[in-house]
């Protein structure tokens, strides 16, 4: 089989959450470069309106939808606006989610007593699970329905190397819902395989995105984690959308509940 036929999504109709900045849209891009017909969802209007300007430019089909994916409701109705408009889903990333802060160890490998389990605040773990796992959870529930009825399609989650790693410089919460990420991607598709639906995920390491305030994108902290990895640089998110295309494609026709690390090696640790 051609390149060209194991990877075509030309006009593949394709939802992205978390789609107007960082590995959401870069998702939306690869995508939309190959000729799918994608339908941004987020919570940041102006920057949904740059993003599907910056796609449009280069000729792409882009759609657009103001989504809270914490609230249910707001999901629903995006999804049955895409519906409407194209006759069906066939593809949806689930990419959206927010930082829980950095880990209880600093740059200078001290302690952070702000950031030891027990002085984490309450309402920063019902926030971070609530976007992270809580949202994926809502976003396959209400995606199930139209991939069943298009006879199957594909789910695509943004995880993390968390889900795998314990982590000193990553917040625990964090990790925690990234972990419950991996095990919600792993139980629904074994239960969806039957519909000819595959559920997995993307796995970055460090990326340079805007989570938690855009820390990632100081130059000091792409340095630091520069020195957690062997090939001795931080992921961007250009690094996601070979993985990316690749599951959303007939190429992974076979493949389900899995995880691709996209990390250079970070979770390997230190060679040189």
């Amino acid at each position: 089989m051609k390149v060209q036929d194991l990877f075509n999504v030309t006009g593949k109709i394709t939802i992205v959450t978390g789609g107007a900045s960082g590995i959401g849209y870069a998702c939306a891009e690869v995508m939309a470069d190959n000729g799918a017909i994608v339908t941004l969802m987020d919570i940041d209007p102006a920057g949904l309106e740059k993003a599907a300007a910056k796609l449009k430019a280069s000729g792409a089909q882009v759609f657009t939808e103001v989504v809270d994916v914490t609230k249910k409701e707001t999901i629903k109705r995006a999804f049955e606006s895409v519906a409407k408009r194209h006759g069906k889903i066939e593809v949806v990333f689930a990419n959206a989610g927010i930082s829980g802060g950095p880990g209880f160890l600093n740059a200078e490998d001290k302690r952070d007593p702000s950031r030891a389990i027990e002085n984490l605040p309450e309402d920063l773990w019902d926030r971070v699970m609530a976007t992270n796992l809580g949202s994926v959870f809502k976003t396959i529930q209400i995606a199930t329905p139209y991939l069943k009825e298009n006879g199957g399609g594909k789910i695509v989650v943004t995880s993390s190397v968390s889900a795998f790693k314990i982590e000193q410089y990553v917040g625990t919460i964090y990790v925690a819902s990234k972990a419950g990420v991996a095990q919600l991607l792993r139980q629904a598709a074994l239960e969806l395989a039957a519909y000819n639906i595959q559920v997995n995920a993307l796995a970055p390491g460090p990326c340079v995105t805007n989570i938690g305030g855009g820390r990632l994108q100081d130059k000091a902290a792409q340095d630091f984690f520069a020195t957690k990895h062997p090939n001795h640089r931080m992921a961007t998110t250009d690094d996601m959308q070979g993985a990316a295309l690749y599951l959303a494609s007939p190429a992974s026709r076979h493949v389900t509940g899995e995880h691709i690390i996209i990390d250079g090696g970070f979770s390997l640790g230190l060679a040189d």
